[in-house]
């Protein structure tokens, strides 16, 4: 399709940075040359805020044939720049090891995974453990019926929401099943939302 885009200047470029700084889409990087690139066509919605950051006049707005601007894409591609830091506010992390009087639990949103979905999923500690305490477990490795230790903590703690990170895999079911029994065990009138992650590392569902 023929859209406006971004259009940068190799030889006007000095390679300062300012663009790839102004550049809310993250649609250009600086390469191993020292220049400016627009990294991929659809990163870019066009709209030039790069343009009153360069110093040299190297960027410009032309209308060229170029794939369309996908915002989940710019998405996606903003999360795999994010600088890898621990969003993990609590230990321990096994469900196994978790007292229920642990203070971390207290008033929570409690996120149970199983022991496989951060390997799995890349941006497993910015999507899903941030503002999170957190208990990992694997019913087939542990080979425990958890909802016990799970229904003392729900009984012990004000915990505002629960989601579980699951992968797609059968064994995986058991810890669905294990905080379905854990929240009837509770008395509690707690909802459960179950994100399932396949093997590849995407998400396949999310359900409340």
């Amino acid at each position: 399709m023929r859209r406006t885009i971004v259009s940068i200047n190799q030889e006007l470029c000095n390679g300062c940075g300012a663009c790839a700084s102004a550049c809310h889409e993250n649609a250009i990087e600086m390469g191993s040359d020292g220049k400016a690139h627009l990294t991929s066509d659809h990163y870019c919605d066009g709209m030039g805020d790069c343009l009153p950051a360069c110093p040299t006049g190297a960027i410009t707005i032309t209308v060229r044939e170029a794939e369309a601007y996908d915002e989940e894409a710019v998405k996606a591609h903003k999360r795999q720049m994010v600088p890898a830091t621990s969003e993990l506010a609590q230990w321990p992390v096994q469900i196994k090891l978790m007292q229920p009087n642990n203070p971390a639990l207290q008033g929570a949103d409690l996120l149970v995974a199983a022991t496989c979905t951060p390997f799995a999923y890349p941006t497993f500690h910015q999507d899903f453990i941030k503002g999170h305490a957190v208990l990992v477990g694997c019913p087939k490795l542990d080979d425990e019926d958890y909802s016990l230790k799970l229904g003392a903590i729900l009984k012990a703690n004000d915990i505002r929401s629960i989601s579980l990170v699951r992968m797609e895999v059968p064994c995986c079911g058991g810890m669905t099943y294990f905080l379905q029994k854990a929240i009837a065990l509770s008395g509690k009138p707690l909802s459960l939302r179950v994100i399932t992650i396949s093997t590849e590392g995407k998400v396949l569902s999310d359900e409340q």
